[in-house]
């Protein structure tokens, strides 16, 4: 039955995306417009109630090695940094995703974690993505997915803007402006959480939920407040404990008022990245415990008390959204029961 499940699934998202206009590589499973091909029945549930896949430092598949060190690492780091040996090295770390945004939309992935700065001796007050390096302009960011969503006009995202570094309040309406520009009319006013449902922002025609974690979201109707998306962190580096933590979040969860992350991932110590100081988080930490992380996420079930966002380091590395997306399947048999 499973396996039915998944090649009807298959067909119904199809194998192969088209290509997109960068002419970067695509997944090999398309889900890129999974949100629409959802079965009648699940368009009424609120995302709140839906699982969807989400990826870590969204934006981190590229980092600069060459431009300074940002300003959310230590003046030790900093300091450490002059080496160009050290900054090799903080690549390796602050990588955390191989998929550029289109590629992670196209994959299914419809959560993404935001942190943003300014950078040191820039005189336009460009607002940059950073993750220990300083990544891509955010306006070239949001600039990708909005072509995406246009395209998909019936798939949603979630874009967490959750930490802050080196802005002032014109930095943060630089910000805020460039995501008005991006997006328009495609942006969702905060509300009522339950009534975020797949149908209500068709009819609306609004894609994009801003989450703002910073208390400027007071001022502009389309900013939701970061409280209303907790992503509590375990900060460990053992998959036992991590999964403890994932169960122990879950259980106390609100069945109301909030959407939830879950944030599968693992956090390095110093001295996890002192031992694979070369390999980098992927090969040190990543690669041979997902497969664990990803058996986990295939005993959840969405729902006011289930899961809801799962995020993920390398969503590429396993069929991570793929299989986030299937748990929707028992929302559908739940409801068939119910009729019975």
């Amino acid at each position: 039955m499973l396996a039915f499940r998944k090649v009807r699934r298959k067909l119904r998202m199809g194998t192969i995306c088209s290509p997109n206009p960068g002419g970067t590589k695509t997944p090999e499973v398309c889900n890129a417009d999974w949100m629409a091909s959802l079965p009648p029945r699940l368009h009424h549930v609120p995302l709140s109630n839906l699982a969807i896949p989400g990826s870590h430092d969204s934006f981190s598949y590229w980092v600069d090695e060459k431009s300074p060190v940002g300003p959310d690492q230590t003046p030790a780091i900093k300091r450490l940094a002059r080496i160009s040996f050290v900054k090799k090295v903080m690549k390796k770390w602050s990588v955390t995703q191989n998929l550029t945004f289109r590629e992670q939309l196209d994959a299914g992935i419809r959560y993404f974690d935001l942190r943003v700065s300014s950078k040191p001796g820039d005189a336009d007050q460009e607002i940059y993505f950073i993750h220990g390096l300083f990544g891509i302009r955010v306006w070239d960011g949001l600039m990708e997915i909005d072509s995406f969503l246009t395209q998909h006009p019936q798939e949603i995202v979630f874009l967490d803007f959750n930490h802050f570094y080196a802005m002032d309040e014109a930095h943060h309406k630089r910000l805020i402006l460039r995501i008005q520009e991006a997006f328009g009319s495609k942006l969702c006013s905060a509300c009522s959480v339950e009534s975020m449902t797949l149908q209500t922002l068709w009819e609306k025609k609004c894609q994009v939920l801003i989450f703002y974690h910073c208390p400027f979201y007071k001022q502009y109707p389309f900013l939701w407040p970061g409280k209303k998306i907790p992503a509590p962190w375990a900060n460990t580096t053992s998959v036992r404990k991590l999964i403890l933590f994932l169960e122990t979040t879950l259980s106390e969860r609100s069945p109301r008022g909030s959407f939830h992350v879950s944030q599968a991932i693992l956090t390095p110590r110093v001295k996890t990245i002192a031992r694979g100081l070369v390999g980098g988080l992927k090969n040190t930490l990543v690669h041979r415990n997902l497969p664990a992380i990803l058996d986990w996420v295939k005993t959840q079930k969405p729902g006011a008390r289930g899961v809801n966002i799962i995020t993920s380091d390398f969503v590429d590395l396993v069929d991570f959204a793929t299989t986030v997306i299937e748990l929707n399947e028992l929302l559908q048999e739940d409801r068939a029961l119910a009729k019975c």
